[in-house]
């Protein structure tokens, strides 16, 4: 095996694991709220936090792998991910178990985000231009793949213990070490300052908006706490903007969007990203709930999208390689679309045989997006080292889905709420009684919520159930066409943004490099070229 394609199957591995904890937890949900007595909130915090961890901390991992070196941050990234799932799997039952759950989760999305901007920037390195579309077709697919793994895996792990779902990241860190000490992939490092300043700033920042919007479902969009945390956040966010502006050595170099093709892949990128990682979560909630599915079947059903999603990468980044990434983003935003949309038309129906092909119609949109999206705006940034411009890339990505789960999961909770209460009340049951009921199908499998009904119903519990099933799809019903409007925005982004053709190779001379303006003034930076 050729080194590029050893450094391309070690890399794939190094990042493995946090793309399946991306989604794996989802499924473990219900049986972690009943050993650990997790609360409905905690619940969202324990895949959330590891989202916005990520988030937060994307651009500080992109610059640390910059200043440190690659592989040496691929290592240690990988080492604290698996320490941290392993003690993920280790949560004591009791009154510490919520807060011990949240604070490993949090954790081990601090370590993918070491992991992930130097793991793709090992990558890219490796292949030259024209060969990168199709090797980061395959990484990307990988990933893709992973996150759809995840809850198929975590159905079949869940039967056996929770906890499994975890320990599982231990052998898989352990082939990823010895495949990169084997690859030997290079140990690039630049000596440039480290703004923890503004790491600070953008993880508060992040931190308050998505709990305003996440609470919202809770604490209802007219409470002064969701606003306040929301205002705060936006605050903060336009703060750090500001302050990355006038920052001499800056943790995002914010004159990189001036440039059109570069600010568009990643508007485009942001929207896409507020669907797909939230999907797998809405999906499986839905496919138990409202199917009747158990955990693994569940998994099996989220394959389908898969299923699109993997065939239509490779076209993707033959697309890439030969045209450029607007074709290809262009066809497979509207794809996704109208896959969404169809798909939403047919769950009330509750028949998955009716429901199938427009899944994995979506799937092969968002394949066709995400390869070659991520890669035009690694190509096409101006002038930033690989390691900077994925940690812009993957935060970026990252805080799209952490604000798309909670904005949609904030829908999801109010419909599920407002028709399952009014469904239940009208069957008799009291007020309180239905509203935690109502909450409990929004997290819970299908077979908890039917005991839970049957405890207050006794034997009009079929009746009642099969009325909150449907109440179930018409809320996610609601979340899928809100994907494809999502997805709609992002085809009109990439149709006007986007910029045609393939990208050329990056400036290698650091004189010509500085001597290029871009947005009003020339970057200091040094070219991906040049970091070799």
């Amino acid at each position: 095996m050729e080194n590029k394609k050893l450094v391309l199957v070690a890399m794939i591995f190094a990042v493995a694991m946090m793309f399946i904890d991306q989604t794996i937890v989802a499924l473990a949900v219900p049986d972690l709220q009943r050993d650990l007595g997790v609360s409905s909130t905690g619940a969202q915090w324990i895949i959330n936090g590891y989202l916005l961890s990520l988030s937060a901390m994307f651009a500080l991992g992109g610059k640390l792998a910059d200043v440190l070196g690659h592989r040496r941050m691929v290592l240690a990234g990988v080492t604290g991910f698996a320490i941290f799932s392993a003690l993920c799997g280790a949560t004591p039952t009791g009154s510490i178990g919520e807060a011990w759950m949240i604070f490993f989760r949090i954790l081990q999305g601090a370590s993918a985000a070491l992991l992930f901007p130097a793991a793709l920037a090992i990558v890219v390195s490796a292949y030259p231009l024209r060969e990168r579309g199709k090797a980061l077709a395959i990484f990307f697919a990988a990933s893709g793949g992973l996150t759809a793994l995840g809850p198929l895996a975590g159905g079949y792990l869940t039967e056996w213990t929770w906890r499994a779902i975890f320990w599982v990241n231990v052998p898989v860190a352990i082939v990823a070490i010895v495949l990169t000490l084997k690859a030997k992939p290079a140990e690039d490092r630049r000596r440039v300052p480290i703004d923890f300043r503004g790491a600070v700033l953008v993880s508060i920042a992040m931190g308050l908006a998505v709990l305003g919007l996440q609470q919202a479902g809770v604490w209802g969009w007219d409470d002064v706490r969701t606003w306040a945390c929301i205002v705060a956040g936006l605050a903060l966010l336009a703060f750090f903007v500001f302050d990355q502006l006038r920052t001499k050595d800056p943790l995002i170099e914010m004159r990189i969007f001036a440039q059109r093709a570069f600010a568009a892949d990643n508007a485009v990128l942001f929207l896409i990203s507020a669907v797909f990682v939230p999907l797998f979560f809405f999906a499986s909630v839905y496919a138990q709930v409202s199917l009747g599915y158990s955990a693994s079947e569940a998994g099996l059903f989220l394959l389908v999208f898969f299923a699109g999603f993997a065939t239509a990468s490779q076209w993707g980044g033959r697309i890439l390689d030969e045209r450029g990434a607007k074709p290809s983003v262009a066809l497979g935003c509207a794809v996704a679309a109208v896959g969404f949309y169809l798909w939403g038309s047919q769950l009330p129906d509750q028949q998955f045989s009716n429901q199938w092909y427009w899944l994995a119609l979506a799937g092969a949109g968002m394949g066709l997006v995400l390869g070659p999206v991520s890669t035009d705006a690694i190509n096409r940034a101006p002038h930033a080292s690989y390691g900077e411009v994925t940690g812009v890339t993957q935060t970026v990505r990252n805080f799209g889905a952490s604000l798309g789960l909670a904005i949609l999961g904030s829908v999801l909770v109010t419909q599920n709420v407002n028709r399952v209460e009014d469904t239940l009340t009208a069957r008799g049951l009291p007020a309180s009684e239905a509203d935690r009921l109502a909450h409990a199908m929004t997290s819970s499998s299908g077979g908890d919520a039917a005991n839970g009904l049957s405890q207050q119903a006794g034997s009009a519990a079929r009746g009642i159930f099969d009325a909150v099933q449907l109440d179930v799809a018409q809320s996610t019903q609601v979340v899928v066409y809100a994907m494809a409007g999502i997805m709609a925005v992002a085809f009109v982004l990439a149709r006007i943004g986007m910029a045609r053709g393939r990208a050329e190779e990056p400036v290698h001379d650091e004189e010509e490099a500085a001597a290029l303006d871009v947005g009003g003034g020339p970057l200091s930076q040094p070219g991906p070229s040049e970091v070799s």
